[in-house]
């Protein structure tokens, strides 16, 4: 019998990239209906107030989705052999790419709840948890998402690629620059990709309300947003810790890279943008 429950946000995060492929034209974005088909949703879930009004929220899901996707494609096509994802939630690379995801240890960290969940889950439906898939329960505020990875196998003498999305949202600015840090130990030439929030006052004005209104509901459901940056923050943040071949993406990039020709005027909300560097 199921006890634990996964995260609110990692819940939501599943069902609009689910609502991506149903309800959106093609070409998809990212086509993953796998968290939609652990969730087994109420029928009338699409009418619910965060699914039916938020079409600029899930374009940016879908974009972060696949962006980060790409980055790890890239490098494990280019050798790299770890890959961790920092809050995976319902994150389902493992099972959709099969042939390239068997060549790579994957590290998905997420609270001890959302994956013991995901787990059940997954076998629940018919999914094998192979060998190379490692689940690591972490509360990234009060444990040390390092020492819980270091434990689960992860080789510090080669090279990874790491994501994290949805999460620097939660985190203090000391919780985010001690994780910078912790990922300059990874050996050199290893790469990260992780999303970051602007300011309020930075949103395009369109964005501004449903931000408005999001930051109001993370904070009545317990989950306060906590932590925004300018791309200079950051970028200044990255360059004194230590990284190299500091990049910025924005949401603008993004548009151009996914969401270019198409016809149904699905467009990201600004806000978010990744920081790409490497150790």
């Amino acid at each position: 019998m199921t006890t634990k429950q996964p995260d609110n946000t990692a819940l939501r995060t599943a069902l609009w990239r689910a609502l991506h492929v149903l309800t959106d034209e093609k070409p998809y974005v990212i086509d993953d209906k796998i968290g939609y088909d652990l969730i087994k949703p109420e029928t009338d879930w699409q009418e619910r107030p965060d699914m039916k009004y938020t079409k600029r929220l899930r374009a940016s899901i879908v974009a972060r989705a696949r962006f980060v996707e790409d980055v790890a494609k890239n490098e494990i096509e280019n050798g790299i052999k770890q890959y961790v994802l920092l809050g995976a939630g319902l994150d389902s690379f493992a099972q959709r790419n099969t042939e390239i995801s068997s060549q790579v240890d994957i590290y998905e960290i997420d609270q001890p709840d959302t994956l013991a969940w995901k787990e059940e889950k997954l076998i629940e439906n018919g999914y094998k948890i192979s060998d190379n898939l490692h689940f690591v329960p972490v509360d990234f505020e009060t444990s040390s998402w390092w020492t819980e990875l270091l434990n689960k196998g992860f080789d510090t003498n080669k090279k990874a690629v790491v994501s994290c999305t949805g999460v620097t949202l939660y985190l203090t600015k000391e919780a985010i620059t001690d994780t910078l840090k912790k990922m300059t130990s990874l050996v050199s030439g290893s790469t990260i990709a992780i999303a970051f929030y602007l300011p309020l006052e930075q949103l395009d004005e369109e964005d501004k309300p449903m931000q408005e209104i999001a930051i109001k509901g993370a904070a009545a459901s317990g989950t306060p947003f906590v932590s925004f940056f300018s791309v200079e923050e950051i970028v200044k943040l990255a360059d004194e810790i230590g990284l190299k071949e500091i990049q910025t993406v924005s949401t603008k990039d993004m548009t151009e890279k996914y969401f270019k020709d198409r016809t149904d005027n699905l467009v990201p909300a600004s806000g978010e943008f990744f920081l790409v560097a490497k150790t």
